[in-house]
């Protein structure tokens, strides 16, 4: 019975102690939500906390109106399709063949690929290699030079390894499976929680990259979404969105507040969206795969 009442109460404890974490985390991107649909004056002053105050829309009407969040919108979208697309391609044509003990010589290419992951050229031989092979200002200077993750090939060959059982490939040979054939009908079918993570790594990371755009790319026709949100939020840069010869400065100020934090919630839907339908996958895959062997 003491046992019990002392599990219970550490239960309760770690339950509190959870709320609190949660609270915590989720209460910044609450309060962004808040403050999108309020009075910038009234958030400004301090006045606004749990639940809006002076219902406005004027941020979002204003992002709305510009053609160049836009056009970076579609920008990203195009980026993170195409760009994940290829991650996925190249990770799982890396991982599989790493994860099969027959595949001669897997050691040393695992080997030399780890290597890249401590040893790298820099970003001045980066971009010096991304202008000789003519992508600067490109589509594919997004994609290609991120085309592969080393980190995420490791945990994908460790769950082929422990995951996929070697007798089934054996099968799959026995009754005429090419490798390619093995892999395609029987590996990935098999294989749909480390995909889902892989997904939800990578489009993630397309959909916040800016750095990249920063450095390759110099027409603002092809700027990503976040390269745009940068110099909103960062730079200030607002003067199209904000018409200061028909208003106040007050209320140029006020807007450029309702603006900051439309454009927050605006950047960050999409990957709100795409998270849910991926979570059931998500513990799954990354605990299989996070077991390096």
């Amino acid at each position: 019975m003491l046992e019990s009442r002392t599990d219970k109460g550490i239960e309760i404890s770690i339950n509190l102690i959870l709320a609190l974490v949660t609270a915590a985390v989720l209460y910044p991107l609450i309060f962004v939500l808040i403050a999108s649909v309020s009075s910038p004056e009234m958030v400004i002053r301090g006045e606004v906390w749990l639940w809006p105050k002076g219902l406005t829309v004027v941020g979002y009407e204003r992002i709305f109106q510009n053609k160049e969040i836009l056009s970076g919108y579609m920008n990203t979208i195009a980026y993170t399709l195409v760009g994940t697309a290829i991650n996925l391609v190249m990770t799982v044509a890396a991982a599989y063949p790493l994860s099969r003990k027959d595949f001669f010589g897997r050691n040393v290419f695992t080997a030399l690929i780890l290597f890249t992951m401590f040893f790298s050229g820099g970003m001045i031989p980066s971009y010096l290699l991304v202008k000789k092979l003519g992508m600067l200002n490109t589509f594919w200077a997004l994609v290609i030079p991120s085309a592969v993750s080393v980190w995420n090939i490791v945990i994908m060959r460790t769950f082929f390894q422990n995951s996929i059982p070697n007798e089934i490939q054996e099968s799959a040979s026995i009754d005429g499976c090419s490798n390619m054939q093995t892999l395609l009908r029987i590996v990935l079918p098999l294989s749909a929680p480390i995909l889902a993570v892989m997904v939800l790594f990578y489009s993630v990371g397309h959909w916040n990259a800016y750095f990249n755009a920063l450095i390759y790319l110099t027409d603002r026709a092809k700027y990503p979404l976040q390269l745009i949100l940068r110099e909103i939020l960062v730079q200030g840069q607002m003067q199209e969105m904000v018409d200061v010869s028909d208003s106040t400065l007050a209320k140029s100020v006020m807007d450029a507040e309702a603006i900051k934090y439309a454009a927050v919630i605006v950047a960050n839907l999409p990957v709100l969206l795409l998270y849910p339908f991926l979570q059931k996958y998500f513990v799954k895959g990354i605990m299989v795969g996070a077991i390096k062997g």
